[in-house]
């Protein structure tokens, strides 16, 4: 009862975050916007480690997982993000909160299914500028982004290898504005870009587990994304218009341009990942995502500050448990997590390369008398420079998620 009251509750506040802009960087501006999706809560309590797997948690990360669940898994995720903005000059301050994920996973026996939706990137800022002698101002402000709905399976090879793949369906719309005053003239200009984004890209994985001693095992796995397009439908309206306050009070001269239709290459990508621990006691591991943005673009092609090189990430993180069945103390069956995520973005602005890194943290909270849990995550990171005009960026995000459980299809031995 507990459960089903809960779902409904994470279905309603799910509505309502997918109303709700999903970041306030500048950078997402560029390409796609912000990519937010980085794994799980789980996940990215540990730097966004995905290679230590167990039978109760979700990894969307690596499709391969599903085939080592032992009971049906619900999964919802939000996170609450504090961040500020500083350039040589200024400072500014922002705070979102945003639904990461909505999954489920169903395993039958050597196979695993899931199917979900991720809020994969989202575009939202607003930047103002105003010239020395205080006669011109632009202003910039964008929303929107992109989601993903997935479904996927993973087989279980043998007791020690797992197969598994996934397809993802892209869709979303990105809206930026930009207006252009002049305080000694009445009307002003307003640019509108709209892009309506679809297409579809795979996933495959494979994860690996063996013992090296009698206690400590070894785990492995390497996920694989081929290239894929990102078709655009684009629009730009210019107009002429009355600026009051944050407010076009008049529009005139509207112009619809013609723009064309672009494609954007979503970039292949390769994640390798190894680790060693104890089962239901520790873990640590390491993983290394590869991806060719050498190919990446904008949206449109009059962005000339702007060029994109391949990107690197490296995740380092693990977990403790102190005593998983344990009856005398609740806090000795909590999960601890923690790791380190450095990432080059492989987005250089103004001949700069925009660099990602955040310490993370984490708890594991057991609903009692269930397999269910709350996960708690905290990251705390820094992305960008003040250098050549760009922007820092101090960033808190307190993520919090259910990952509820059940034994479906099971025959009960007493009613």
């Amino acid at each position: 009862m507990i459960n089903k009251i809960l779902v409904g509750l994470t279905l309603f506040f799910s509505l309502i975050s997918f109303a709700q802009e999903g970041t306030s960087s500048p950078y997402s501006f560029y390409g796609i916007g912000d990519v937010r999706f980085k794994g799980t809560t789980e996940n990215q309590s540990m730097g966004g480690l995905s290679v230590l797997n167990d039978s109760i948690h979700l990894n969307m990360q690596n499709p391969a997982s599903y085939a080592s669940l032992k009971q049906t898994s619900f999964a919802i995720s939000g996170t609450f993000s504090s961040t500020k903005f500083k350039t040589y000059s200024q400072d500014d301050k922002a705070q979102r909160t945003t639904l990461n994920y909505l999954a489920f996973a169903l395993p039958v026996k050597k196979f695993g299914f899931g199917f979900g939706l991720i809020p994969y990137s989202s575009v939202g800022y607003k930047i103002q500028n105003t010239s020395s002698d205080g006669i011109y101002q632009n202003i910039y402000t964008g929303k929107g982004g992109i989601n993903k709905v997935y479904v996927g399976f993973g087989y279980k090879i043998n007791k020690k290898l797992n197969f598994g793949a996934d397809i993802q369906y892209n869709f979303g719309e990105i809206k930026t504005t930009s207006i252009s005053i002049n305080k000694y003239s009445q009307f002003g200009s307003r640019e509108v870009n709209t892009s309506d984004a679809s297409g579809v890209n795979f996933n495959i994985g494979l994860t690996h587990q063996t013992k090296i001693t009698k206690k400590l095992n070894l785990f492995s796995s390497i996920t694989f994304s081929p290239e894929a397009k990102l078709n655009l439908s684009n629009k730009r309206v210019i107009s002429t218009v009355q600026y009051n306050g944050g407010i076009d009070n008049t529009i005139e001269n509207t112009n619809d341009l013609s723009v064309a239709n672009t494609k954007l290459k979503l970039p292949t990508k390769i994640t390798f990942g190894a680790g060693v621990g104890e089962l239901k006691k520790w873990s640590v591991g390491t993983e290394i995502t590869l991806q060719d943005n050498s190919g990446f673009s904008n949206r449109f092609a009059d962005i000339t500050n702007v060029t994109y090189t391949n990107a690197t990430k490296i995740s380092i993180g693990g977990f403790y448990i102190p005593k998983y069945n344990s009856f005398s103390g609740y806090f000795k069956r909590v999960v601890y997590r923690a790791g380190f995520r450095y990432e080059n973005t492989g987005l250089v602005i103004n001949n700069k390369t925009i660099k990602d890194q955040a310490f993370t943290l984490g708890l594991g909270m057991p609903l009692r008398g269930t397999f269910s849990n709350i996960n708690i995550g905290l990251e705390l990171g820094q992305r960008g420079t003040v250098l050549q005009g760009l922007i820092r960026e101090n960033y808190a995000n307190i993520s919090i998620g259910l990952s509820l459980n059940d034994l479906w299809f099971q025959k009960r031995k007493y009613d």
